[in-house]
């Protein structure tokens, strides 16, 4: 057992707390199992009517997972380690998918990556004020994965391929207007509605519905229309050219969004346009986290996720050299190698 996730059952309720704080509660590998095996236990006994996943303190919920690991075994152990925690944590992600139970997760606060797969499988995903919702994987190289193919590319209105090329944060209103959460509460008000759970693990959508005032206007709304004609395509160049027609017509908001996209990756962006486009047309979500852990498996151990991390969080200087460095250099054979199978022994399963 791990003091990274605090683990307890009181009365009805299973609850999971992540607990670390200071690298703002990201994922090990041990924290996947803690959960994993709790979730498996709770899933036989009866006296379990629902579960609660929050983070113990600080400015969680959950950052990701645990990059500087993965990059440690990129660069050491030639993927290995890296690759066993991908597909353990999609297995958890898998797992949350098809629980038999009802969970309520409370994005309160910082929600990217991992921290994205944790929450988006659950039957109630609750974001407050402090809710920072992102899949910002475009600048580190790695791609939007623990299920991200899947919620993305069925948020409709181009949202999906704009949040995982563009890495945009979302606050709480703006998650609940694009239906990645599905109750907006104040945080003041999260310890009463937990302990009304509690009591009532039977009326939960009641309890998550019943007034909480008004959120604030999703700011993102203001601008659905931009981004269902700027990313319309799936061709990453397309997306570019729209962007650069409308700069040069003095769209400031195309002009930033452009500038965004000059300091990403463009092979994650091509590798997230074609996983978007391939996990609408799946109807299992087994099937898209197989398809995941194939595309993890290979870019993890190729330049631009090493070379990112070290740009965005170890070195801190922003300036990574992409390779391939242009989109046009990101060929359909690269692409392909990526998201081909992988040999049966390896390849990824569920629980």
């Amino acid at each position: 057992m791990t003091d990274e996730v605090l683990i307890r059952s009181n009365g009805p309720i299973g609850h999971i707390s992540l607990n670390r704080p200071k690298a703002l509660h990201a994922l090990t590998l041990d924290m996947c199992h803690a959960m994993s095996a709790a979730l498996s236990e709770w899933a036989a006994d009866d006296s379990i009517k629902a579960v609660i996943l929050d983070h113990a303190e600080g400015r969680g919920f959950c950052a990701g997972g645990d990059i500087a690991f993965l990059r440690n075994s990129a660069l050491n152990d030639g993927g290995v380690s890296g690759r066993k925690f991908f597909h353990d944590e999609y297995q958890l992600n898998h797992q949350m998918f098809t629980y038999p139970k009802p969970i309520v997760a409370f994005m309160d606060g910082i929600t990217m990556g991992g921290g994205v797969g944790i929450s988006q499988p659950a039957k109630f995903r609750v974001a407050t004020e402090n809710t920072r919702f992102a899949m910002p994987e475009t600048g580190i190289g790695l791609f939007p994965d623990v299920g991200g193919g899947w919620y993305l590319s069925r948020l409709g209105g181009r949202l999906g391929q704009f949040l995982a090329l563009t890495g945009a944060r979302l606050d709480g209103s703006e998650c609940l207007w694009t239906g990645l959460a599905t109750h907006y509460v104040p945080h003041e008000m999260l310890e009463d509605i937990k302990a009304r759970i509690h009591d009532h693990p039977d009326r939960i959508a009641g309890i998550l519905s019943e007034p909480v005032g008004t959120p604030p206007k999703a700011r993102i709304e203001a601008n659905a229309d931009r981004i269902a004609k700027h990313f319309a395509s799936d061709a990453y160049e397309d997306i570019l050219a729209s962007l650069e027609a409308a700069a040069d017509a003095d769209d400031d908001w195309a002009m930033k969004e452009r500038d965004s996209l000059g300091t990403k990756s463009p092979q994650t962006c091509k590798v997230a346009l074609r996983q978007l486009a391939t996990s609408v047309q799946l109807s299992d979500f087994a099937d898209n986290m197989a398809m995941e852990y194939r595309i993890a498996s290979r870019v993890l151990t190729r330049p631009d996720f090493a070379e990112g991390v070290r740009a965005v969080i170890v070195d801190k200087t922003n300036d990574p050299k992409w390779d391939p460095a242009t989109p046009e250099e990101v060929s359909e054979a690269l692409l392909d190698s990526i998201f081909a199978p992988l040999s049966a022994d390896e390849e990824w399963k569920p629980l």
